[in-house]
């Protein structure tokens, strides 16, 4: 590193990383409009995609994290309707993507062969002239899912996880290619395939496909603002993009002033600040941030800034879990101080609490029961966001008796 890197401490880099997320901007008592959604949009480029709706799904936590109870269906318009602001496509997984960015992921759709899962590849050798009928389908039909327009396949069930047809395959192939996009999603959750000219804004989708370097230095410099300090590897896994791509992209920023390279004490690692983050003195926010947030896409980031090791165990066996199914982080003043799992019980109108337990990072001059009023006081609002009329806690966790006794 050079001599000459920004020296940042600790706390400021949490902060800037805080800042650069959206974080510490009021909350609550006011309503969320679709110019509020698209300061969310602009700062962090994405919302992850997720199929798990054990309390909501996980595009709709973010905007929900960061500015508080909102109507989802201004997400939705912003999602799914003229003018389009997201488009659905592979950012860091599967994610609603800032719509100016998908010239930028043009270069990803023309290499489909190389970087789309081996069944979508497979389908297109595996089925000849199946592509084709499905594009065909889509171009006269759309918006239309891949059910309508699923033929008579014998289908794999002797696996878990993605049991898709060939006709699913095959227009998850398509949508990977950018040859169909998403229009939007039906009440099962299933995509309504539609050719991209008929769903992106006229101005994105006539626009010339950039050089791929240059593309791939646009999602560079996006990672950065949404990162705010950075190292090659949280700006790679963003988008995930090759290391080698993303040093060439490292070194043009550099070179035009947009990053600087940066020391934090105690990372150990090269790091790179972008040159307009925001610094503040102090970050007031207390949030509940889910799994899929893209505060915590990196783990090893997240260990770096906030000290909190964390593991998503929706994969884990029930008995070798720690935390729960769908921990939640709760935000409060600069740190990461309990983990708690959600459920919201639709039917019975009920979030349910299956687990409070402090974060092992919570600072040690923060008690428990600060914590428990901090976490309940988050909890009520959810609920009344879910519309759900009770907060019930069960008791497992160690703040789950402090936590019971304040709801």
């Amino acid at each position: 590193m050079s001599a000459a890197a920004l020296r940042i401490r600790p706390d400021q880099a949490r902060r800037m990383a805080l800042a650069a997320q959206g974080f510490g901007r009021p909350r609550q008592g006011q309503r969320v409009t679709a110019r509020q959604v698209q300061q969310v949009i602009d700062q962090v480029a994405q919302f992850q995609i997720d199929s798990i709706n054990v309390v909501a799904r996980a595009h709709f936590l973010p905007i929900y994290s960061r500015r508080g109870p909102y109507d989802v269906e201004v997400l939705e318009r912003a999602a799914h309707r003229a003018p389009r602001r997201l488009f659905e496509y592979w950012g860091h997984a599967a994610s609603l993507v800032d719509v100016t960015l998908q010239p930028a992921l043009r270069w990803r759709m023309a290499r489909a062969r190389e970087e789309a899962w081996g069944s979508m590849v497979r389908v297109v050798e595996q089925h000849p002239g199946l592509v084709e009928k499905v594009l065909a389908e889509v171009a006269e039909r759309g918006p239309i899912t891949a059910r309508q327009i699923e033929h008579e396949e014998e289908r794999r069930r002797d696996h878990w996880g993605w049991n898709w047809s060939a006709v699913k395959t095959a227009c998850e192939w398509l949508l990977w290619s950018g040859q169909i996009t998403s229009a939007g999603r039906n009440p099962q959750f299933e995509r309504r395939y539609a050719l991209p000219e008929r769903v992106l804004p006229a101005e994105v989708h006539g626009q010339p496909t950039p050089e791929r370097a240059e593309a791939i230095t646009e999602l560079v410099a996006r990672s950065a603002q949404a990162l705010g300090v950075a190292s090659e590897r949280c700006l790679r896994d963003y988008f995930r993009l090759s290391a080698g791509d993303t040093r060439v992209a490292i070194e043009r920023l550099v070179a035009r002033g947009e990053l600087v390279p940066a020391r934090v004490d105690g990372w150990g690692v090269p790091l790179w600040a972008w040159a307009e983050a925001r610094r503040p003195r102090t970050v007031a926010a207390t949030a509940l941030v889910s799994p899929f947030d893209s505060l915590i896409f990196e783990r090893t980031r997240l260990q770096a800034l906030f000290g909190v090791d964390y593991r998503i165990e929706i994969y884990v066996p029930e008995p070798q879990r720690r935390y729960g199914y769908y921990s939640y982080c709760l935000l409060h003043d600069e740190a990461i101080v309990a983990r708690t799992d959600l459920k919201a019980d639709r039917a019975a109108g009920v979030l349910r609490v299956q687990s409070a337990w402090r974060d092992p990072a919570a600072p040690p001059e923060r008690d428990d029961t600060h914590i428990a009023r901090a976490l309940a006081g988050e909890l009520v609002v959810m609920a009344s966001w879910l519309g759900l009329g009770e907060v019930e806690v069960r008791n497992r966790g160690d703040l789950a008796p402090r936590l019971a006794a304040l709801l």
